[in-house]
């Protein structure tokens, strides 16, 4: 009974994204991570296709107006989401650890992301227009 803990971290919120709260803090990692065990279930539980799980696909997160892939650390403790520093920065978060919403891109939604930056995790994509290559109409916005 107690496998399914990690599915209510996550619930739908749109056509494209799940919602989750999660702790976020600043971690010593160029990547940012949730604890491996959780990344598991939610990738066997939102990105399984066709009862094939896509564990290729990285995590695709996305706090405030910024995406970012996130993979699983052993060093990260549950219900956390450690972020680079600069990320933080960009965020209204000023007393990490902070329970903050988070939402996770669907699998065809990630996808998407994957495909336009696929610089991944780079904050410039390098054409100099913008630094958020998933900057778009279609992510939520006004929350």
């Amino acid at each position: 009974m107690g496998e399914n803990h990690t599915h209510s971290m996550f619930e739908r919120f749109s056509s494209g994204y799940y919602l989750g709260r999660l702790y976020v803090q600043p971690g010593q990692r160029e990547r940012a991570a949730i604890a491996r065990a959780a990344h598991e279930q939610v990738t066997e539980q939102l990105y399984t296709d066709e009862g094939i799980t896509r564990t290729d696909l990285p995590l695709v997160m996305k706090l405030g107006t910024t995406h970012f892939p996130v993979t699983g650390a052993e060093s990260v403790p549950a219900d956390t989401l450690a972020v680079p520093e600069s990320l933080v920065e960009e965020t209204d978060i000023r007393n990490p650890p902070t329970l903050s919403e988070v939402f996770l891109a669907k699998a065809e939604r990630a996808r998407q992301l994957i495909s336009v930056a696929e610089g991944l995790p780079g904050v410039s994509t390098g054409t100099g227009t913008t630094d958020d290559p998933f900057g778009g109409p279609d992510g939520p916005t006004g929350i």
